[in-house]
């Protein structure tokens, strides 16, 4: 990889890190606004209030042929990842959601493999299974047992944060085909109109609840504008600079921060066993950035003949 390459690889990874820094702390906001309306209802506010941030930014760009049919794909997978997750926090708290939802760790260079033919480094995967090993400590199964309506240790909404580990998962490996250096506000806002109209079209079909207070507006706004339209358009930027499979392992990060800022509002208490998985992924993805670099290091020292 050429050094200007690998400067642009090290700017997006940084980027997406911080951008699992953010998405932590929403999974605690999400899991207060639906206390006030429902999930469909909410994801219809919060993506039209990002589409109405970003369209005018994208202008034109949003109805190019190429971009609305990507755009458009993508929409329905992040309309399921979302519904799936928001659903899935009416049920479960959301350092669970977000433990379940950073499963597409796995998934990720899993489809990576079927569909794309594409083996990740071995650096990459040693991090992969590290962090791995770390989202199943937090996810504390076994207490789940005990939980009523639990199958296999999970529960509903348990269950449906993992399909969205798995939508998700998807969504990343797309993002990956169809992000370029340029163009991403127009790709952005086409997913994000895409997802609003979704979500209104299911209000129909569900039982709605709206009661306008100022948690719920704060919710909305933050959502929409910050942790879509801004959000999302970090990820697809980020995504044009580096692989599906090193973006799913940063983004195991995003419980270790969602797990931190829930234990800081004192929403849940974790123990040892927690915060040791989330040491664990800490580990994975710095061993997927640094071990590799260390190793060819160590290699070129041994391999360089004395003078």
């Amino acid at each position: 990889m050429k050094q200007g390459s690998e400067g642009a690889r090290w700017q997006a990874d940084g980027a997406l890190v911080l951008l699992c820094v953010f998405w932590g702390a929403t999974f605690v906001v999400v899991k207060d606004a639906l206390s006030f309306a429902d999930p469909f209802t909410f994801l219809t506010l919060r993506f039209a209030v990002g589409t109405a941030v970003l369209a005018p930014l994208a202008g034109r760009r949003m109805f190019e042929p190429g971009t609305l049919k990507k755009g458009l794909l993508l929409a329905v997978m992040l309309f399921l990842c979302f519904a799936l997750q928001t659903v899935g926090l009416t049920d479960t708290t959301p350092s669970r959601a977000a433990f379940l939802t950073g499963l597409n760790v796995l998934f990720v260079p899993l489809l990576s493999v079927v569909l794309l033919r594409r083996l990740p480094r071995w650096g990459t995967t040693v991090g992969v299974v590290l962090a791995a090993v770390g989202l199943y400590a937090l996810t504390r199964p076994t207490e789940a047992l005990a939980r009523p309506g639990a199958v296999g240790g999970l529960s509903l909404g348990d269950w449906l944060s993992v399909g969205c580990a798995v939508t998700y998962a998807g969504h990343i490996l797309l993002t990956e085909r169809f992000a370029s250096r340029d163009g991403v506000r127009g790709l952005v806002a086409v997913q994000l109109a895409g997802v609003a109209l979704l979500s209104a079209l299911c209000l129909p079909f569900v039982e709605r609840k709206l009661e306008w207070t100022p948690p719920l507006w704060g919710a909305v706004l933050v959502c929409g504008v910050f942790a879509s339209a801004l959000a999302i358009g970090i990820q697809t930027w980020g995504q044009a600079r580096t692989t599906a499979v090193r973006a799913a392992l940063i983004f195991a990060l995003e419980p270790v921060f969602a797990s931190v800022y829930s234990v800081a509002v004192g929403r849940e208490v974790l123990g040892a066993r927690e915060w040791g998985g989330g040491a664990l992924i800490l580990v994975g993805v710095l061993f997927s950035e640094l071990g590799p670099v260390v190793w060819d290091g160590w290699r070129s020292r041994v391999r360089t003949p004395a003078a």
